[in-house]
């Protein structure tokens, strides 16, 4: 079918981003973190009718405990929204919730329906990266072919760096940058528009009762950026993937927990209920690679995006790249000659985390309120994706 109508985002937010087991989020249940931001980007359009929504899509890479049993139909109703709205959960790994938002924004593009939600969420506190009891297919390892889908992402990372000559100093400086840049921005207040605050609930031994002492506070601030991050104690860690390698915790993502929500609208749906477009979603391409050098997904699905959107990568004013790890983030880089100005100006996951299904839908709030601020055009959001794919997304400020 073709493409009937223009996809609007009507609203971005998501939580601050928590640093997984000993963060603000580590005690906080992922379906009650997805509702709070459900509610919060509902607030953002208080003229939509909810019952005109058609579904809800969310993103989760570990779709099992706490965020298993279809969060995205949990958090619908716990959220309050009618009880008409669908829900389903997606699951791409890293780019869960990019694709949630492509799976909206077709519905709408094909004229199958005229508002939608796009989620992703992801406790790594609670459900660990693989999943609480992972099993793999004894055909992954029947030959060297498939062996590749079952190597830890940090070992993908070590056989980038060393095909695509990646040093670890040039890793540890992308690294220093993407901290300072998140420091930065923070310190502009440049993440507050896009960023819902949410109350935790601190819970600690009284030892003089035997009873637990609780204390409520807001948060609002990404807490994995570090201000004493240098050089000289990133040179220091440990490479725990390969005996000769280079990386390292302090040159790879965080494991982290948060949750991010958009709402998109059709033109009639803008026009019926007086909303304001904050930006057209334009293309979205997935591409798989070899899974043993899953990084370099996107050397192959960014060109791609920008064939189907017919723009050259010029025209991208400013790019959202997931920053997995810094070897791979430099591999893309330097393969597409992207613009390092362009590239994370506020940092990363390497400095502000990485909760796996739930980046696709954060980075693009992200995305999207930075080219509000800064009045630019046209911005792009591309990962790396486990197993061997890559993603990208284009928007187009409105």
């Amino acid at each position: 079918m073709k493409q009937m109508q223009e996809a609007y985002i009507v609203a971005a937010t998501r939580s601050p981003i928590g640093r997984s087991h000993r963060g603000f989020f580590r005690n906080t249940r992922p379906d009650d973190l997805l509702v709070k931001v459900l509610q919060s980007a509902l607030a953002q359009v208080p003229s939509l009718d909810p019952t005109m929504i058609e579904d809800l899509i969310c993103g989760c890479a570990m779709p099992e405990g706490q965020q298993g049993l279809n969060i995205a139909r949990t958090a619908a109703v716990l959220a309050g929204l009618p009880t008409s709205v669908g829900g389903v959960t997606i699951n791409r790994f890293c780019a869960s919730g990019l694709s949630a938002i492509q799976m909206a924004a077709d519905r709408i593009r094909v004229g199958e329906a005229e508002v939608m939600i796009a989620a992703g969420v992801e406790s790594m506190s609670m459900v660990p990266m693989g999943g609480n009891a992972p099993s793999f297919s004894p055909l992954m390892f029947a030959n060297d072919e498939n062996v590749g889908i079952a190597y830890g992402m940090g070992l993908t990372a070590e056989k980038v760096a060393t095909q695509w000559k990646i040093s670890r100093e040039a890793q540890d400086a992308f690294a220093l940058q993407s901290h300072q840049r998140a420091l930065a921005a923070q310190a502009a207040g440049f993440f507050a528009a896009e960023t819902t605050p949410i109350e935790v609930t601190d819970r600690a031994p009284n030892l003089a009762t035997g009873g637990v002492i609780e204390k409520k506070r807001t948060v609002s601030v990404d807490e994995g950026a570090r201000a004493d991050t240098s050089l000289e104690g990133l040179a220091k860690l440990k490479t725990p993937f390969a005996a000769r390698g280079s990386v390292t915790a302090g040159n790879s993502s965080q494991t982290s927990d948060g949750a991010g929500a958009l709402i998109l609208a059709s033109e009639k749906a803008v026009k019926q209920f007086g909303l304001t477009p904050l930006a057209r979603f334009v293309s979205c391409a997935v591409k798989g690679v070899p899974p043993e050098i899953m990084g370099i997904g996107p050397i192959e699905a960014i060109p791609a995006a920008l064939r189907y959107a017919g723009l050259s990568l010029d025209a991208i004013d400013w790019i959202e790249l997931n920053e997995a790890f810094a070897a791979q983030s430099l591999a893309v880089i330097n393969t597409l000659g992207l613009d390092q100005a362009k590239v994370n100006p506020m940092g990363g996951a390497i400095s502000l985390g990485h909760p796996l299904g739930a980046t696709g839908a954060i980075r693009a709030a992200t995305l999207i309120h930075a080219l509000q601020r800064k009045q630019l055009k046209y911005g792009m959001l591309s990962m790396c994706i486990g197993m061997g794919q890559g993603a990208a997304g284009i928007f187009e400020r409105v």
